[in-house]
């Protein structure tokens, strides 16, 4: 792969099948892509990990964090679809990026984070679309040494707001999404 290669790792807070979060995170990929960004689309479903204990990593790290970590490190930037519980971030979404920042081998902790991008983006069948969520989500990132990006997109009503194509009714909303997914491929470009 080329410098040129701007690619963005793309997942949601939530396991869940029907999860609006997951929806919107694959439109996002979608959008990085049409964007001249290169997005990977993963389910963390697909890689269950058990909570964080160093007990467990003593005995060694668990596969699908090893898978994980491999994923990230191959990646320039995140961009992440939180869920909103109780206003804050996921368990999952916290538990997976707590096995991440850890060190391994010979790799320090939060190396694998240092200096990537990353963006957010939340959606909620409610009126307030996941923002209270969001600036946690963001300290976490910049504690993990990514460079967040402001204005973060959030998504209310978000059970009626994609069509059956996947993508959002409202055309304003679809153009803050493409404005978020735009910048996150100028800043790459500009750093690569």
């Amino acid at each position: 792969m080329g410098s040129s290669v701007k690619k963005v790792l793309v997942f949601a807070g939530s396991a869940r099948e029907a999860s609006l979060n997951k929806q919107l995170a694959k439109l996002a990929a979608k959008r990085i892509e049409a964007l001249g960004g290169e997005a990977t689309f993963i389910d963390l479903k697909d890689y269950p990990c058990p909570l964080f204990d160093e007990d467990i990593e003593a005995r060694g790290v668990p596969e699908n964090v090893l898978k994980l970590r491999e994923i990230l490190a191959d990646h320039q930037a995140v961009m992440i679809a939180s869920p909103e519980y109780n206003g804050f971030i996921t368990p999952l979404l916290k538990n997976t990026l707590d096995w991440l920042s850890r060190p391994y081998q010979d790799t320090p902790g939060l190396k694998l984070f240092a200096g990537k991008w990353a963006a957010l983006v939340a959606a909620s069948p409610g009126g307030l679309g996941g923002i209270r969520a969001l600036p946690l989500g963001q300290q976490l990132l910049a504690n993990l040494g990514l460079v967040v990006l402001p204005q973060p997109l959030s998504l209310a009503k978000a059970g009626s707001a994609f069509n059956d194509s996947g993508a959002l009714h409202d055309e304003t909303t679809g153009q803050k999404l493409d404005a978020l997914c735009q910048r996150l491929v100028d800043s790459l470009a500009a750093t690569h």
